[in-house]
């Protein structure tokens, strides 16, 4: 039997990719060497974040399927899919712990400086004198933009360090044992650590602005583990250069993976390179659902996890 046809338009790690060319005939967008093959394309796979619109769906008119490597799926126009009856899937519950790890690995690194600390020692300046006191974590107050899963797996984690948490949204959940506040400002002013961990796109671009940043304050810290559009980064480079506020732990930027070089030269960032998935088990356990979800929309079966627009589609 012939393999179906399925259109890859983004680097994906190796394994996935692999799984892909063993189950399916893959063409590789970047690298299209038969134009005439989107035709009988009926899937479409990428990351989250790469563009995936009308143009792009009405170039494959055979497409029923989109599926996500990733919790966030800000890059896919998910009102022209579902206009062409394609169903797009994303990879979200695997990831929870990991992201949530990373951050309370950020408060913990920002707060205590733990990257400056080891290169301090590294250069022998320990020799010349005793590192500068830094912030204490536990007991702090924790704002967390967004109370999705991942969100409620960081509160869980933050209650181990005795943390005050409160968090906005879109309304209040009444499940949850936290403080809700309406607005990010009042949010911001309210917490010693303002972490963002909302979707990505147009709703959330700038959220995390200078307003926001001015009313958290010169000793409060920004986290940003969500998508490097929610804050405006050259209000927060500002902030961060001027005292505004007393620092940030940065996992996405904008236009990454290049990186304005303004941050390199600031000493009270932590940056890492968008790895708050990134384990081996969680990455797996990411690709499986990524091919769990194309399979069971190429059979016309219910994806084990559509994302919420085309829940029920």
């Amino acid at each position: 039997m012939d393999k179906i046809d399925i259109l890859k338009v983004s680097k994906l790690l190796p394994f996935l990719t692999e799984g892909l060319y063993a189950r399916y005939t893959v063409h590789e967008l970047d690298d299209l060497k038969d134009p005439g093959a989107l035709a009988r394309v009926r899937a479409i796979v990428g990351g989250g974040e790469t563009r995936m619109g009308a143009e792009l769906f009405d170039r494959c008119p055979q497409a029923k399927v989109v599926s996500c490597f990733g919790v966030g799926y800000d890059g896919v126009d998910t009102r022209a899919a579902i206009e062409r009856g394609i169903t797009v899937g994303h990879t979200p519950d695997v990831l929870n712990d990991e992201v949530a790890d990373l951050g309370l690995g950020l408060m913990l690194s920002i707060a205590r400086q733990i990257p400056q600390a080891d290169q301090y020692v590294r250069s022998g300046h320990w020799a010349q004198a005793p590192f500068p006191l830094q912030r204490k974590l536990t007991g702090a107050r924790l704002g967390l933009v967004g109370m999705g899963r991942i969100a409620k797996a960081i509160a869980e984690r933050a209650q181990a360090f005795r943390m005050q948490i409160a968090y906005t949204a879109r309304g209040a959940k009444s499940d949850l044992p936290f403080e809700f506040v309406p607005s990010v400002k009042e949010l911001a002013a309210r917490s010693d650590f303002l972490l963002a961990i909302t979707p990505g796109g147009e709703g959330t671009r700038g959220l995390i602005n200078a307003e926001v940043l001015k009313a958290l304050g010169p000793r409060g810290f920004f986290i940003n583990i969500a998508r490097g559009t929610v804050a405006d980064q050259p209000a927060l480079l500002d902030a961060l250069k001027n005292g505004t506020i007393a620092g940030a732990g940065l996992d996405v930027f904008y236009d990454e993976p290049r990186i304005d070089p303004a941050f390199f030269t600031l000493p009270n960032v932590v940056l890492t390179p968008h790895m708050a998935s990134g384990t081996f088990e969680t990455r797996r356990a990411m690709a499986d659902r990524l091919l769990d979800n194309l399979s069971a929309g190429l059979q016309g079966e219910k994806m084990p996890s559509a994302v919420p627009e085309c829940q029920g589609f």
